[in-house]
């Protein structure tokens, strides 16, 4: 992975299938090679309300994991209570998502670290506001993706169709983390060789199922070549 990059963005096949924890696995190999990590996560609905405003649990840990203390609202400049999709979250709250606020507090991220990981909200196309989804907003920040596959029925055809398009984007696809969300999945195994098989990125990790997963459990299971 070339020295250049800044960040990656962290995306998924669906919701709910551990990019959090995904993230925060990334975070902790980068920074045993030694590498100065930040990570984000620009939008999130289902936020709990507090007196300093919305604050999401997943971007609380993702702040907690950081290398150097940073502002709250730079690692999640975009907050809502209602637990709907972020699009709608936002209309609710009389907010429109916009691009440039984002940009901006990647930005100022990037100036404290040599990575920053940027998190997506649910799955690749999921909408957000009128400067585009979070495909276009990965598109603006210009970063390589991985992508986290949740491990479970119809994950092969839900993996190949968001890396189809992430590579329609022009995007390129940094590798791809398997990561197991049920347990009883029939032919796991032969599953994670169809997709070795048919995504042209390497393999990052595979994520064991875990009741209760633990970032360094997860950081344990990525592969330490690429971090290197």
């Amino acid at each position: 992975m070339p020295g250049s990059v800044k960040g990656y963005f962290i995306t998924g096949t669906d919701t709910e299938i551990g990019k959090t924890e995904v993230t925060l696995g990334l975070m902790i190999r980068y920074r045993t090679a030694g590498r100065r990590v930040l990570g984000m996560k620009p939008v999130a609905s289902g936020c709990e309300e507090t007196p300093d405003g919305p604050r999401n649990a997943d971007a609380k840990r993702i702040l907690a994991a950081a290398d150097s203390p940073v502002d709250y609202e730079l690692v999640n400049p975009y907050a809502f209570v209602p637990p709907v999709a972020p699009h709608l979250a936002a209309a609710q709250s009389g907010v429109e998502i916009r691009f440039d606020g984002i940009r901006t507090a990647f930005d100022g991220l990037s100036r404290q670290a040599d990575l920053v990981f940027v998190e997506g909200v649910g799955g690749w196309r999921v909408p957000l506001g009128p400067d585009g989804d979070l495909a276009d907003l990965a598109v603006a920040l210009g970063l390589p993706v991985v992508l986290v596959v949740g491990l479970r029925l119809g994950c092969i055809n839900h993996a190949l169709l968001t890396v189809e398009s992430i590579l329609w984007r022009g995007l390129a696809l940094a590798g791809w983390v398997a990561n197991s969300v049920d347990p009883a999945m029939a032919l796991r195994e032969e599953n994670i060789a169809t997709l070795r098989a048919a995504i042209d990125a390497p393999c990052l990790g595979v994520v064991p199922w875990m009741e209760n997963p633990e970032p360094a459990a997860v950081a344990a299971c990525l592969d330490p070549g690429p971090w290197s």
